[in-house]
Protein backbone atom coordinates (compact mmCIF):
# COMPACT_ATOMS: atom_id res chain seq x y z
CA UNK A 1 0.00 0.00 0.00
CA UNK A 2 1.17 3.05 -0.78
CA UNK A 3 0.37 6.51 0.47
CA UNK A 4 -1.16 8.22 -2.59
CA UNK A 5 -4.76 9.94 -2.06
CA UNK A 6 -7.65 7.79 -1.57
CA UNK A 7 -10.57 9.80 -3.29
CA UNK A 8 -11.14 13.27 -3.34
CA UNK A 9 -9.69 14.03 0.96
CA UNK A 10 -6.03 12.39 0.77
CA UNK A 11 -7.33 10.31 3.96
CA UNK A 12 -6.89 6.52 4.10
CA UNK A 13 -9.94 4.43 5.18
CA UNK A 14 -9.71 3.16 8.54
CA UNK A 15 -8.96 -0.41 7.85
CA UNK A 16 -6.01 0.23 5.23
CA UNK A 17 -4.89 2.17 8.95
CA UNK A 18 -5.24 -0.64 11.06
CA UNK A 19 -3.37 -2.54 8.25
CA UNK A 20 -1.01 -0.44 7.95
CA UNK A 21 -0.03 -0.39 11.91
CA UNK A 22 1.37 -4.04 11.58
CA UNK A 23 3.56 -3.25 7.79
CA UNK A 24 6.74 -2.58 9.62
CA UNK A 25 6.56 -6.96 10.76
CA UNK A 26 6.91 -6.02 14.89
CA UNK A 27 3.94 -5.81 17.00
CA UNK A 28 4.18 -2.43 19.14
CA UNK A 29 5.31 -4.49 22.19
CA UNK A 30 8.42 -5.68 19.92
CA UNK A 31 8.67 -1.57 18.27
CA UNK A 32 8.83 -0.42 21.75
CA UNK A 33 11.56 -3.45 23.38
CA UNK A 34 14.07 -3.51 20.43
CA UNK A 35 13.63 0.70 20.53
CA UNK A 36 14.73 0.59 24.35
CA UNK A 37 17.48 -2.33 23.56
CA UNK A 38 18.76 0.11 20.77
CA UNK A 39 18.83 3.22 22.55
CA UNK A 40 20.50 1.69 25.97
CA UNK A 41 23.61 0.31 25.11
CA UNK A 42 25.10 1.81 21.30
CA UNK A 43 26.14 4.40 19.41
CA UNK A 44 26.09 4.74 15.83
CA UNK A 45 29.72 3.58 15.41
CA UNK A 46 29.10 0.20 16.72
CA UNK A 47 26.01 -0.40 14.34
CA UNK A 48 28.41 0.75 11.64
CA UNK A 49 31.05 -1.47 12.29
CA UNK A 50 28.72 -4.49 12.52
CA UNK A 51 26.71 -3.97 9.60
CA UNK A 52 30.14 -3.36 7.92
CA UNK A 53 31.09 -6.74 8.63
CA UNK A 54 27.88 -8.71 7.71
CA UNK A 55 28.30 -6.84 4.44
CA UNK A 56 26.33 -3.68 4.32
CA UNK A 57 29.29 -0.81 4.54
CA UNK A 58 26.86 2.30 2.49
CA UNK A 59 24.06 2.12 4.94
CA UNK A 60 25.40 5.32 6.45
CA UNK A 61 23.39 8.78 5.11
CA UNK A 62 25.11 11.68 4.52
CA UNK A 63 26.94 13.45 7.39
CA UNK A 64 25.07 16.93 7.02
CA UNK A 65 22.49 14.85 8.05
CA UNK A 66 23.02 15.71 11.69
CA UNK A 67 20.19 16.41 14.75
CA UNK A 68 19.47 19.65 16.15
CA UNK A 69 20.83 18.92 19.48
CA UNK A 70 24.01 17.23 19.82
CA UNK A 71 22.87 14.95 22.42
CA UNK A 72 19.40 13.80 20.41
CA UNK A 73 19.35 9.94 19.49
CA UNK A 74 16.51 8.67 17.39
CA UNK A 75 15.58 5.09 16.64
CA UNK A 76 12.61 2.96 15.20
CA UNK A 77 11.08 1.79 11.81
CA UNK A 78 10.72 4.18 9.35
CA UNK A 79 7.88 5.79 7.76
CA UNK A 80 8.81 7.10 4.27
CA UNK A 81 8.05 10.71 2.74
CA UNK A 82 8.78 11.67 -0.73
CA UNK A 83 8.30 15.17 -1.11
CA UNK A 84 8.23 17.63 -4.95
CA UNK A 85 9.62 21.17 -5.49
CA UNK A 86 6.53 21.91 -7.64
CA UNK A 87 5.26 25.46 -7.09
CA UNK A 88 1.19 24.46 -5.92
CA UNK A 89 0.05 23.90 -2.97
CA UNK A 90 -1.87 21.26 -2.20
CA UNK A 91 -5.03 23.02 -1.70
CA UNK A 92 -4.36 24.40 -5.25
CA UNK A 93 -4.55 20.17 -6.33
CA UNK A 94 -7.57 19.22 -4.07
CA UNK A 95 -8.90 22.69 -2.90
CA UNK A 96 -10.92 22.97 0.23
CA UNK A 97 -12.89 21.55 2.50
CA UNK A 98 -12.27 18.12 0.14
CA UNK A 99 -8.84 18.14 0.64
CA UNK A 100 -7.28 17.14 4.25
CA UNK A 101 -3.92 18.58 4.79
CA UNK A 102 -3.33 15.92 7.51
CA UNK A 103 -3.65 13.06 5.28
CA UNK A 104 -0.10 12.15 6.08
CA UNK A 105 -0.42 12.03 10.19
CA UNK A 106 -2.47 8.79 9.69
CA UNK A 107 0.16 7.09 8.21
CA UNK A 108 2.27 7.24 11.66
CA UNK A 109 2.35 5.05 14.71
CA UNK A 110 3.94 4.38 17.87
CA UNK A 111 7.61 3.90 17.49
CA UNK A 112 8.14 4.99 14.19
CA UNK A 113 10.65 7.65 12.43
CA UNK A 114 9.76 10.12 9.60
CA UNK A 115 12.25 9.83 7.12
CA UNK A 116 11.95 12.64 4.41
CA UNK A 117 13.14 12.49 0.81
CA UNK A 118 12.89 16.35 0.21
CA UNK A 119 14.28 16.07 -3.64
CA UNK A 120 17.34 18.82 -3.29
CA UNK A 121 15.04 21.36 -1.35
CA UNK A 122 17.65 23.58 -0.04
CA UNK A 123 16.07 27.08 0.63
CA UNK A 124 13.03 26.02 2.56
CA UNK A 125 11.74 23.82 5.59
CA UNK A 126 10.24 20.82 4.56
CA UNK A 127 9.32 20.73 8.39
CA UNK A 128 8.29 22.48 11.42
CA UNK A 129 7.22 22.55 15.20
CA UNK A 130 3.75 22.47 14.56
CA UNK A 131 4.46 19.54 12.62
CA UNK A 132 6.70 18.14 15.30
CA UNK A 133 4.33 18.07 17.89
CA UNK A 134 1.46 16.80 15.64
CA UNK A 135 3.46 13.58 14.37
CA UNK A 136 5.01 13.20 18.14
CA UNK A 137 1.06 13.31 19.34
CA UNK A 138 0.50 10.75 16.53
CA UNK A 139 2.98 8.10 18.06
CA UNK A 140 6.52 9.15 16.29
CA UNK A 141 9.66 9.59 18.17
CA UNK A 142 11.56 11.76 15.15
CA UNK A 143 12.20 12.47 11.83
CA UNK A 144 15.01 12.39 9.80
CA UNK A 145 15.36 14.95 6.32
CA UNK A 146 17.70 15.05 3.49
CA UNK A 147 16.73 18.99 3.74
CA UNK A 148 15.80 21.35 6.24
CA UNK A 149 13.52 22.53 8.97
CA UNK A 150 11.89 25.65 10.11
CA UNK A 151 11.37 26.50 14.10
CA UNK A 152 14.78 25.29 15.25
CA UNK A 153 13.85 26.88 18.61
CA UNK A 154 10.31 25.79 18.72
CA UNK A 155 11.70 22.08 17.88
CA UNK A 156 14.21 22.26 20.23
CA UNK A 157 11.84 22.91 23.29
CA UNK A 158 9.67 19.47 22.67
CA UNK A 159 10.15 16.67 25.01
CA UNK A 160 10.36 13.54 23.68
CA UNK A 161 11.41 14.13 20.31
CA UNK A 162 14.12 14.41 17.89
CA UNK A 163 14.66 16.37 14.62
CA UNK A 164 17.49 15.33 12.00
CA UNK A 165 18.34 17.87 9.11
CA UNK A 166 20.55 19.14 6.86
CA UNK A 167 20.17 22.88 7.66
CA UNK A 168 17.11 25.12 9.45
CA UNK A 169 15.47 27.72 7.57
CA UNK A 170 12.51 30.62 8.46
CA UNK A 171 11.17 30.18 4.61
CA UNK A 172 7.65 28.75 4.52
CA UNK A 173 7.56 25.64 2.49
CA UNK A 174 3.60 26.55 0.45
CA UNK A 175 4.31 26.89 -2.79
CA UNK A 176 7.82 25.76 -3.24
CA UNK A 177 8.16 22.08 -1.72
CA UNK A 178 5.21 19.91 -0.40
CA UNK A 179 5.13 16.02 0.31
CA UNK A 180 3.82 13.97 -2.67
CA UNK A 181 3.57 10.53 -1.22
CA UNK A 182 4.25 8.56 1.67
CA UNK A 183 5.54 4.14 2.65
CA UNK A 184 7.14 3.88 -1.00
CA UNK A 185 11.03 3.15 -1.07
CA UNK A 186 12.41 6.37 -1.23
CA UNK A 187 16.62 7.20 -1.67
CA UNK A 188 18.31 9.13 1.21
CA UNK A 189 21.69 10.97 0.23
CA UNK A 190 24.67 8.73 1.51
CA UNK A 191 28.39 9.05 2.73
CA UNK A 192 30.29 6.43 0.95
CA UNK A 193 27.48 6.49 -1.64
CA UNK A 194 25.51 8.78 -3.34
CA UNK A 195 22.16 7.28 -1.97
CA UNK A 196 21.05 4.82 0.82
CA UNK A 197 17.95 3.07 -0.05
CA UNK A 198 15.30 3.60 2.79
CA UNK A 199 12.33 1.12 2.76
CA UNK A 200 9.03 1.23 5.08
CA UNK A 201 9.90 -0.77 7.75
CA UNK A 202 13.81 -0.14 7.85
CA UNK A 203 14.77 0.92 11.10
CA UNK A 204 16.58 3.86 11.48
CA UNK A 205 19.23 4.60 14.33
CA UNK A 206 20.50 8.05 14.70
CA UNK A 207 23.22 10.28 16.93
CA UNK A 208 25.53 13.00 17.21
CA UNK A 209 27.99 11.13 15.06
CA UNK A 210 25.65 9.63 11.90
CA UNK A 211 22.26 8.49 10.79
CA UNK A 212 22.53 4.46 10.18
CA UNK A 213 19.78 2.50 8.14
CA UNK A 214 19.06 -0.82 9.13
CA UNK A 215 17.14 -3.57 6.20
CA UNK A 216 14.10 -4.49 8.83
CA UNK A 217 15.37 -8.30 7.43
CA UNK A 218 18.74 -8.10 9.75
CA UNK A 219 17.30 -5.68 12.12
CA UNK A 220 17.30 -8.07 15.07
CA UNK A 221 20.67 -10.06 14.23
CA UNK A 222 22.32 -6.20 13.94
CA UNK A 223 20.97 -5.28 17.33
CA UNK A 224 22.04 -8.79 19.42
CA UNK A 225 25.86 -8.19 17.71
CA UNK A 226 25.71 -4.55 18.49
CA UNK A 227 24.46 -5.44 22.31
CA UNK A 228 27.88 -7.65 22.98
CA UNK A 229 29.90 -4.72 21.33
CA UNK A 230 28.42 -2.75 23.78
CA UNK A 231 29.30 -4.78 26.53
CA UNK A 232 32.90 -5.49 25.52
CA UNK A 233 33.66 -1.65 25.21
CA UNK A 234 31.76 -1.10 28.55
CA UNK A 235 34.08 -3.69 30.14
CA UNK A 236 36.92 -1.90 27.89
CA UNK A 237 36.13 1.28 29.77
CA UNK A 238 36.20 0.03 33.41
CA UNK A 239 39.73 -1.35 32.66
CA UNK A 240 40.87 1.51 31.31
CA UNK A 241 39.58 3.23 34.48
CA UNK A 242 41.83 0.31 36.34
CA UNK A 243 45.03 1.32 34.49
CA UNK A 244 45.53 -0.68 32.21
CA UNK A 245 47.30 -0.25 28.88
CA UNK A 246 45.60 -0.28 25.45
CA UNK A 247 47.18 -3.62 24.57
CA UNK A 248 46.08 -5.29 27.92
CA UNK A 249 42.35 -3.98 27.20
CA UNK A 250 42.19 -5.09 23.80
CA UNK A 251 43.78 -8.57 24.41
CA UNK A 252 41.15 -9.18 26.92
CA UNK A 253 38.15 -7.53 25.20
CA UNK A 254 38.81 -7.45 21.43
CA UNK A 255 37.70 -3.71 21.42
CA UNK A 256 39.88 -0.96 21.98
Amino acid sequence: MTGKYNGNNGSIHMEEYSARKSTCGFSQEEIKSIRERFLKCTYSADIYDVMDKMGYPNQCLDHRIAPLKDNWKVCGPAVTLLGTREPITEQEMHPEPEYDKFWMFDYFYDGCVIVINAEKEDKCGSWGEMMSYGARNAGATGVVIDGGTRDKAGILAIDNWSCFARYSSPVESDKRWRPKDIEIPIFMSGTLTDRVLVRPGDWIFGDCDAVMVIPKEIVLDVLTAVEDVSEREELSRMAFNEGKSIREVYRLYNRA
